[in-house]
């Protein structure tokens, strides 16, 4: 028995960190989904509109968006040839699910140490269905600004059906990043406050509020590239309000960097993840 106990610690010691986390994920998407579902109630309990919440606060600040530019500034507001608020409209959006996937994310593990401490629930699993309940909302956000934009008339278009790319690339980018943060955040809470610290300069690097292909500094106009954030909000952007193909030359680029930074995230998120997965319940 003793030979078979060493024969598994063994065994386990010598899987990857990805190795674990897609074991962690197996037979659990039901779990998982109910647990994101439940996520999002407790988020909002005690409020009387509950999870309306989540939809209430973005809409209101799209709100603000529409009655400041199509209102207040009338006709002080284009960029590229089109309406300010549109152009905000389809970059503020993705920022709303990024900003909360990546604080969301980083937080996960130690606002749910009850799995940790108390059951035995593997510790992927809640960074998952934390990102999962952020993007529900993002989802019924996304329908929101469809139709917004449908009215306006930039939509419907076949290069809208390039956010089934976007759209999972996107989930699949934050989430791989949650590996590496939740972890590291589970284990001080300075590291949380650094995270939280980046958000505003993140959101003013991130173009949402203006167009960083425009720049004229040519190498501040490429590091934009390295920006996953800024990424996604160009290619909401391209499939929504510009119908522009994904694939041209710069896109190309930015997508070879991007996907390079996700393998590297994938790397060095497995590695942390191994390496602390058996050390947070005792900080916790």
């Amino acid at each position: 028995m003793a030979e078979k106990g060493y024969f598994y610690s063994t065994k386990s010691n010598a899987k990857t960190g990805l190795g674990m986390i897609i074991e962690e994920h197996r037979g659990q998407a039901k779990k998982i989904m109910n647990l994101s579902l439940n996520h999002l109630k407790a988020t909002y309990k005690g409020a009387l509109l509950g999870p309306a919440w989540a939809i209430i606060k973005p809409s209101f600040t799209l709100f603000i968006l529409w009655f400041a530019f199509s209102v207040g500034l009338r006709g002080n507001g284009m960029v590229n040839g089109y309406p300010r608020f549109y152009f905000m409209l389809s970059g503020y959006v993705p920022w709303f699910y990024i900003s909360e996937a990546i604080l969301g994310g980083a937080r996960s593990v130690r606002s749910n140490r009850q799995y940790v401490t108390k059951l035995s629930f593997p510790m992927s699993n809640i960074m998952t269905f934390t990102n999962l309940s952020s993007m529900y909302i993002h989802l019924i956000l996304l329908v929101i600004m469809y139709v917004v934009l449908w009215a306006g008339g930039y939509c419907p278009s076949v290069y809208n059906l390039q956010i089934l790319y976007y759209l999972p690339m996107m989930f699949i980018y934050f989430w791989v990043l949650t590996w590496t943060t939740a972890p590291m955040a589970a284990f001080s809470k300075d590291f949380e406050s650094l995270v939280s610290s980046i958000m505003t300069g993140l959101f003013w690097l991130s173009g949402i509020v203006y167009d960083t292909t425009k720049v004229k500094n040519s190498v501040i106009r490429h590091l934009f590239y390295f920006n996953p954030v800024n990424y996604f909000i160009n290619g909401y952007r391209r499939t929504f309000l510009y119908n522009q193909p994904m694939f041209s030359a710069d896109n190309r680029t930015e997508t070879l960097i991007m996907l390079a930074e996700l393998l590297g995230l994938i790397l060095m998120g497995s590695f942390y993840f191994k390496r602390l997965r058996k050390l947070i319940p005792d900080v916790l």
